[in-house]
C-alpha cells in the first residue's frame, strides 16, 4: 500500500478501510471489494461505524489500487463500498474507470439517493455515476432489513442498473443473502448482508 508522502499532489488518492480482493457477498459473481473510509451520512445500525471518521485508513492512488484489482484472478468485477464512496467521487471514479476499461463491471453501494447524487450537479459524481454498470443507494435502515433482494441491506434501498451489462431479470439478484469470513493480510474480515454478517461477529 502506498504511504502519503510518497504519492504526487495531482495524483488521484483514496483513503482504504478495507479490501477483500475475492467476495461473493457483494455483488454479482466473484467481486474485488474495497470499503473506502469516511461517511458524512453515519446511518443509525450501520455495520461499519469504525468508517464514518474521514481521516483515517489507508492512503492508495487510484492507479496501483486499479492494478491491484485487474492482477486479481478470477473476478467479475469491483465493488466500492465504505463508509461513503461518492465522498471520494474523484478518485472513486478513476478507480472504476481503470477497472472497466480493463474488462471488469463497477459496482457502488451508496448512502445518498440517485436524486440526491445528481442534484449536487458536481462533475466528479457525474463522472462516477458514468461509470457505474450498478448502483445500490439509499441510507441503510436498520429497521427496514430487506429479505428478499440480494446484496441490498434495508428495504428503501434500490438497485439502479446503469448499464445493460446485468438484468434484473436475472435471479441471481433474488437469491439469498449471504455473509462471508475471510482472512485478509492476518485480520478476520467479516462482510456481506448486515443482519448475517453481525450474528457471525464476536
Amino acid at each position: 500500500m502506498s504511504s502519503a508522502s510518497a504519492i504526487a499532489s495531482d495524483t488521484p488518492v483514496l483513503r482504504v478501510a478495507q479490501l477483500v480482493p475475492r467476495t461473493e457477498a457483494e455483488g454479482p459473481g466473484r467481486r474485488f471489494a474495497v470499503w473506502v473510509q469516511g461517511c458524512p451520512l453515519r446511518c443509525p445500525g450501520c455495520c461499519n461505524p469504525e468508517m464514518f471518521a474521514m481521516g483515517r485508513g489507508t492512503v492508495m492512488t487510484a492507479e496501483a489500487l486499479a492494478a491491484r484489482v485487474l492482477a486479481t484472478p478470477g473476478i467479475e468485477g469491483l465493488s466500492v463500498l465504505g463508509g461513503e464512496p461518492f465522498a471520494q467521487a474523484g478518485p472513486v471514479a478513476e478507480l472504476c474507470e481503470r477497472v472497466r476499461a480493463g474488462g471488469l463491471s463497477a459496482m457502488v453501494f451508496s448512502g445518498y439517493t440517485l436524486a440526491e447524487l445528481r442534484a449536487q450537479g458536481r462533475p466528479d459524481v457525474e463522472r462516477l455515476l458514468a461509470t457505474l454498470d450498478l448502483l445500490v443507494d439509499g441510507r441503510y435502515e436498520q429497521d427496514l432489513p430487506e429479505s428478499k433482494r440480494r446484496w441490498i441491506g434495508s428495504s428503501n434501498q434500490v438497485m439502479h442498473f446503469l448499464t445493460p451489462r446485468y438484468s434484473p431479470e436475472d435471479p441471481t439478484f433474488t437469491a439469498p443473502n449471504t455473509a462471508e469470513v475471510h482472512l485478509v493480510e492476518g485480520r478476520v474480515v467479516i462482510n456481506g448482508w448486515p443482519a448475517l454478517a453481525d450474528r457471525l461477529r464476536p
